[in-house]
C-alpha cells in the first residue's frame, strides 16, 4: 500500500509503511546515513500528515520487517493482545495521539492498553508528537517493577550507580560505589560494565557487589553487564547473580550481531528466577538498547529497504517486554553523532524512547549521555534530565563526576540527580530511602546531607577498600 500527501503544492508519495514511518521521523543523522530520511522539511510534514490519517489497525496488516524472516516480528505479531487493543482499534494515528493526551487516557487505561500496542504503533504516534506531548503522555504512563527495591512509583526517580573502572580494579570500583551511596545513588541497580568478559573476572565483580550488599545490609540489586552466555555459565557455577543483562535490538539480524537469541534470553531468565534472590519482587532481567544499534550492525533492513532507527528502537522494547524486565534503558547518546548528531537530536530521541517503552509496558530508564565528538554538552543533558524527571522516568544512570573513565563518554553525576530530585520533589525508591535514613544518609527533611567524613569508615568497613 502507498500513500500520497501534498504540501506547498507539491505531492509526495510514500511507497509502503516502512517508507512512511521513516519520512515522518524528526531529522536525525542516522536516518540520513541509512538513506531513508525525508529529503526536506516539506516531505517530512507530508509524511506526518499521511501518517496521522492512517488507521492504527493497519499496523496489524503490514510489517516493516517480514514475518517469515525475523523472529522479532514474529514475537510482536504472535503475542499481540487483540482484546487489549480493542478500545483504540477504530482510531487513526492522529486520533490516537489526541486520545493519549485526553483525560480519558489515565494511568489505569494506559496500563490495560499496553499489551494491545505494537512497537510500530507507538513509534508512529510519537512521530506526530511535540516534545511537550511526549512528556505529558509519559508522565501518566506507569510501569512498576521490583526486586529488592520497588521502581517506577509516582514521585520517585531511581538511579543506576555505574562504578566502572578501566582495569576492573576492585579498589577503584569500591571507591566509586561508596561515592555513589554517599550521594543517595544506586536504588535501581549497582551495575558494572566490565572491561573484560572473562568469566573469572566477572565472577569476582559479582562477589564484590554481593559482599558489599550483605555487609551494608542494603536493599540494592547488583549486575555485571556481561554477555548473557557468560551469565548463563556463571549461573551454572552458583555465582551470586541478581539480574541477567543483555543488549538487545529490534531485528533478528541485529540481535545475531550481539551474539544473542531469544531462546538464550529465556534460558537465562529461567535460571535467574530459580535462585529466588528478590525480596519485594522477582523481575530478574535488565536490557539496554539504543537508537542506531541495528544500523551500526548493518541489520536495519526491512521489507523494501531500510527501516528508520526510531522504529527499530521501539521494536527492541518488544523483545524486552517478552522477558518481564526489572530495568530497561536506552543509552541514548552513547552510539555517537553518526546516529544522533547533536543535543537537539539526543533530547528528542531520549523522550521518544522513554514514552514508547512505557506505552508498551516496559519500565524505561535513560542513560542521559553523549560522546565527546557529538555536538552536545552538559547543558543539553541538564535539559533532557529535567524533562525526563518531569515525565516520570523510572531511572537514570550516574557515574562519578559525570565522566565514565572506562567507556569514555559523558553521563550524569550523582549530584545532577540530587539537584533534579530537589527541584521536582522526587525521592529514591522507598526501600532504599528507608535504608539511607537508617544509616544517617538522609536528614530530617529527607535530603542527602553534606558529607560527614566520620561516616565514611562505618560505611566502608569490610568492603575491601
Amino acid at each position: 500500500m502507498s500513500w500520497t500527501a501534498t504540501v506547498g503544492g507539491h505531492s509526495y508519495r510514500f511507497t509502503d509503511l516502512r517508507d512512511l514511518l521513516a519520512k515522518a521521523s524528526p531529522a536525525r543523522s542516522g536516518d540520513v546515513l541509512a538513506g531513508c530520511a525525508a529529503g526536506s522539511a516539506a516531505e517530512r510534514v507530508a509524511a506526518r500528515t499521511a501518517l496521522a490519517d492512517l488507521p492504527l489497525a493497519h499496523f496489524l496488516d503490514e510489517a516493516v520487517v517480514a514475518y517469515e524472516d525475523d523472529d522479532v516480528t514474529r514475537l510482536i505479531v504472535d503475542t499481540h493482545d487483540a482484546d487489549a487493543f480493542a478500545p483504540v482499534r477504530s482510531l487513526t494515528v492522529g486520533g490516537f495521539r489526541d486520545w493519549l493526551l485526553s483525560w480519558e487516557a489515565d494511568t489505569a487505561a494506559l496500563t490495560a492498553l499496553a499489551p494491545g500496542l505494537t512497537p510500530e504503533m507507538v513509534a508512529a504516534v510519537s512521530k506526530t508528537c511535540r516534545v511537550a506531548d511526549l512528556v505529558a503522555i509519559a508522565a501518566k504512563t506507569r510501569v512498576v517493577t521490583g526486586f529488592r527495591t520497588t521502581l517506577g512509583l509516582p514521585g520517585r526517580l531511581a538511579t543506576r550507580l555505574q562504578p566502572n573502572h578501566p582495569t576492573d580494579d576492585p579498589v577503584g570500583i569500591t571507591a566509586s560505589i561508596v561515592d555513589g551511596l554517599l550521594h543517595g545513588s544506586g536504588d535501581a541497580v549497582v551495575g558494572i560494565n566490565p572491561a573484560t568478559d572473562r568469566p573469572s573476572t566477572v565472577r569476582g565483580l559479582l562477589e564484590l557487589l554481593d559482599d558489599a550488599r550483605q555487609r551494608l545490609d542494603a536493599p540494592i540489586q547488583s549486575c555485571v553487564l556481561t554477555h548473557v552466555t557468560t551469565t548463563l555459565e556463571l549461573l551454572e557455577q552458583g555465582a551470586p547473580v541478581d539480574l541477567v543483562f543483555q543488549s538487545v535490538a529490534g531485528t533478528q539480524a541485529a540481535n545475531r550481531g550481539f551474539g544473542v537469541t531469544l531462546e538464550q534470553l529465556r534460558d537465562a531468565r529461567e535460571a535467574a528466577l530459580a535462585l529466588g534472590r528478590g525480596t519485594v519482587g522477582n523481575q530478574v532481567t535488565y536490557f539496554e538498547t539504543g537508537q542506531g544499534s541495528a544500523l551500526s550492525a548493518d541489520a536495519h533492513h526491512g521489507v523494501g529497504g531500510p527501516v528508520d532507527q526510531q522504529t527499530l528502537e521501539a521494536r527492541a522494547y518488544a523483545v524486552c517486554r517478552a522477558f518481564d524486565p526489572l530495568l530497561v534503558n536506552t543509552v541514548v547518546g552513547f552510539i555517537g553523532p553518526e546516529y544522533l548528531y547533536d543535543g537537539k537530536q539526543i533530547l528528542r530521541a531520549g523522550l521518544e524512547d522513554h514514552v514508547c517503552g512505557k506505552l508498551l509496558g516496559v519500565p524505561m530508564g535513560v542513560d542521559v549521555c553523549y560522546t565527546n565528538h557529538a555536538e552536545a554538552d552538559a547543558d543539553d543533558m541538564d535539559t533532557l534530565l529535567t524533562m525526563l524527571a518531569a515525565a516520570g522516568c523510572s531511572f537514570v544512570i550516574c557515574v562519578p563526576g559525570g565522566d565514565d573513565v572506562m567507556l569514555a563518554y559523558q553521563s550524569l553525576s550523582f549530584t545532577d540527580v540530587l539537584g533534579v530530585r530537589a527541584v521536582l520533589g522526587l525521592r529514591p525508591a522507598p526501600e532504599f530511602e528507608a535504608w539511607l535514613a537508617s544509616v544517617g544518609l538522609l536528614d530530617d527533611a529527607g535530603r542527602v546531607p553534606p558529607l560527614d567524613p566520620g561516616a565514611l569508615p562505618a560505611l566502608t568497613t569490610g568492603m575491601g577498600a
